[in-house]
């Protein structure tokens, strides 16, 4: 999260309305949002919020709709720019947005089990954005979840603990990703592959850098299981597996 106290500082006696709206909700909301848009981005955003909304305006939406920009990003772009081109520039913005990605409908990922939801509660644990599909009732049964991940998204280094029994298993259902224990080369994974991972193994798996990727991922049962989460993996340390 975005922390921010210069509004507070600056002007919190005298303005301390617009001291909470530039601390707390535009940098402490609207920038905290990495899982919408990185910090990058909205720092290139805030410079070209000119409240510019003609015709050329379309067309930069176009340009940039055909350079890779999703339906959400350019959502969240917008929302971003409000703050600094004004809220009714905002709103003739959207218009046109809406226009330029009227055929586009959100893409689903995850295979034949769907892509699920933001997986929120362990997105700290995740270099990227990471999705959730739980498909069984970890109080009855053993857990069995689809974890989709975009394109570059991957887990931290983290290792399965059990006195007895344990580990995980992961089935590939879609896309493409990567495998790795510690020490060891990598695996490429696709559809089909089995993965086996021991109790106290040190690894982690997520997507290859230009492909979504999804896989089952299966808790193995056994005796005071529980999981470690440990270091990122550094890019330099994905980028090598590519």
């Amino acid at each position: 999260m975005v922390k921010q106290t210069a509004g507070h500082d600056a002007l919190g006696e005298f303005a301390p309305e617009f001291a909470h709206l530039n601390d707390d909700i535009l940098f402490g909301k609207v920038w905290s949002r990495e899982d919408k848009l990185s910090l990058k981005l909205r720092s290139v955003s805030a410079l070209i919020g000119k409240g510019i909304t003609d015709s050329s305006l379309t067309y930069h939406l176009s340009e940039a709709k055909k350079n890779g920009v999703t339906r959400t990003e350019m959502a969240e772009i917008l929302t971003h720019i409000a703050f600094y081109a004004g809220w009714p520039n905002a709103w003739a913005a959207f218009r046109q947005a809406k226009e330029v990605y009227a055929d586009d409908q959100p893409e689903e990922h995850g295979g034949f089990f769907g892509q699920g939801e933001p997986n929120t509660a362990f997105a700290k644990y995740f270099t990227g954005n990471s999705w959730l599909k739980p498909l069984t009732d970890p109080k009855q049964t053993v857990f069995i979840a689809n974890v989709t991940f975009e394109p570059s998204c991957r887990n931290n280094w983290h290792v399965h603990h059990a006195d007895k029994g344990g580990g995980q298993i992961l089935v590939c259902v879609d896309g493409e990703g990567w495998y790795q224990e510690w020490g060891k080369p990598a695996q490429k994974l696709v559809p089909g592959d089995v993965v086996t991972i021991p109790a106290g193994v040190k690894h982690w798996h997520g997507a290859a850098s230009d492909k979504w990727f999804s896989h089952l991922a299966v808790e193995v049962p056994g005796e005071n299981t529980s999981n470690e989460w440990l270091e990122p993996v550094t890019d330099e340390q994905y980028n090598s597996v590519e």
